[in-house]
């Protein structure tokens, strides 16, 4: 099935407004999404936090069924999060580390991930170590295969770092892993949505994703992937009623499946809305998705190195649908604000969000473009017209 893309369009209002460039950030979320949320908040309004949830039950059930399905994993696997962030940092925190133990992770890892290496670091003596870049600037699977030690205890790596079109090869990762029997923590934030992510396949015991940004689901919403075989061996460093059940004075115990990471309160309406994303997603076919926005990102690419004083810094022997360039003589942030001038979104990576890759590329800040599905050839010729008049000055 091809994707119909004058039709996802007309479900998508937002492409009447912009020409959005920022996925990577969070994309325009399709009509079915929005309506989700609006329906389910309205129905909070007329009738009772509590009362629409129970009339809801099913489907917020359902919300596991589906995002396991997306990832081929089972649904009591599925932690719903409120991000990317707090899914990596319940798993992170979890993990029965002590002094000593050593965690391997690459330059490109981001700052949301790194400062807690750095926090146990500092509280446990936990030990960090660089996985280095192979010369397509991806994680070296030969000098990971030489890292791995009987103190290594996690390999934490970002699928597709924030500020490049760099796809890590995560696949072989989890081989390395797996047969050393070291567990495998996966940031896959920026890969569910737009590239194809099977936890059986890659191997990996831990999975974090958002919503928001290639899923198209709103802001605030996400979620965590545990696998059954590791999860009796993780207790959150934050546990309620939810997760756990009080059962003697001084005792209690912890739910059996990944939800013991969840707490009880939480947006129902996001969650529909989640969910609704996921479907969505599911209904097109992430494979049609990914060969889609592949495209769109080597066009893009190609189209940008006409371009005078544009210099491209995406990495990887695989690139994504981000692409991230810099302008000779001209700041980041300049570039941003002219872009919006003519309705076109696009973000900023600075150094501290990569900080290890970027002081290893000599680059203060990227400006970061990226495509999704939705977005036409059109818009990336409309795009590299402006931006060359801006170049220009």
């Amino acid at each position: 099935m091809k994707i119909d893309i004058d039709n996802i369009r007309a479900e998508t209002p937002g492409v009447q407004q912009v020409k959005h460039f920022n996925n990577a950030g969070s994309s325009l979320v399709p009509q079915a999404v929005s309506q989700a949320v609006i329906d389910y908040l309205r129905e909070e309004e007329l009738y009772g936090g509590y009362e629409v949830e129970a009339k809801y039950q099913s489907q917020l059930e359902d919300t596991y069924v589906q995002t396991a399905k997306l990832i081929n994993a089972q649904p009591g696997e599925i932690a719903y999060m409120e991000s990317a962030t707090a899914a990596w940092g319940a798993a992170f925190y979890a993990i029965p580390f002590k002094a000593g133990d050593i965690v391997l992770t690459g330059l490109s890892e981001y700052a949301s991930n790194y400062i807690p290496f750095l926090q146990l670091k500092k509280r446990l003596g936990l030990e960090i170590r660089i996985i280095p870049d192979d010369s397509y600037g991806q994680i070296s699977l030969d000098h990971l295969k030489n890292m791995i030690t009987d103190r290594v205890k996690l390999i934490a790596i970002t699928h597709i770092p924030t500020n490049g079109g760099l796809v890590n090869p995560a696949r072989e990762i989890g081989e390395i892993a797996n047969n050393a029997g070291i567990w495998y923590l996966l940031d896959a934030c920026q890969s569910l949505g737009q590239y194809p992510v099977d936890v059986k396949k890659i191997g990996c015991q831990i999975l974090s994703a958002t919503g928001r940004k290639f899923l198209r689901a709103p802001r605030g919403s996400g979620f965590l992937y545990v696998d059954d075989n590791i999860l009796s061996q993780l207790e959150p460093e934050q546990l309620d009623m939810h997760g756990a059940t009080w059962t003697t004075t001084d005792g209690y115990e912890m739910r059996r499946d990944a939800r013991r990471f969840e707490l009880w309160e939480s947006s129902y309406a996001l969650k529909m809305g989640f969910r609704a994303a996921v479907i969505y997603t599911l209904e097109l076919g992430i494979e049609n998705i990914w060969e889609r926005v592949q495209s769109l990102g080597q066009m893009f690419r190609e189209r940008l190195m006409e371009v005078e004083k544009v210099e491209l810094h995406d990495k990887g022997k695989e690139k994504c649908g981000i692409v991230t360039f810099s302008v000779k003589e001209q700041d980041g942030s300049h570039i941003k604000r002219e872009l919006a001038k003519h309705q076109i979104n696009v973000s900023i990576s600075p150094a501290n969000s990569t900080l290890l890759d970027m002081q290893e590329r000599k680059l203060p800040e990227l400006v970061r473009a990226s495509v999704h599905y939705y977005n036409t050839e059109q818009e990336i010729g409309i795009f590299v017209e402006k931006l060359s008049e801006i170049v220009r000055g």
